[in-house]
């Protein structure tokens, strides 16, 4: 049994989200869901379609926003222009 086993169904959601995210890096993953990158990998591959879980490692594969060690000095920490109106992961209601 592994610690991806222990997740929520809204966890594991949160997770995928995450990682399709171009700026979010596994070690951020790693920081709030203690799951490092091999975890989540094999999360995705478990949780996805055999076409989409192919063109997510394609994307992500080398991407250097998705290491915190590959990336420049100018890519800082993204911020959505709705942060004010998120808490918990979830967009309130409006």
């Amino acid at each position: 049994m592994t610690l991806a086993d222990n997740l929520s169904a809204a966890d594991i959601d949160r997770i995928i989200e995450m990682a399709w995210e171009d700026r979010t890096s596994f070690e951020a993953i790693e920081i709030q869901f203690g799951l490092k990158q091999q975890d989540v990998i094999k999360l995705m591959r478990r949780e996805m379609q055999v076409g989409s879980f192919k063109l997510w490692r394609e994307r992500t594969k080398g991407r250097s926003t998705k290491h915190e060690a590959l990336r420049s000095d100018e890519i800082g920490r993204f911020k959505c222009s709705r942060q004010k109106t998120i808490t918990h992961n979830k967009i309130s209601k409006r």
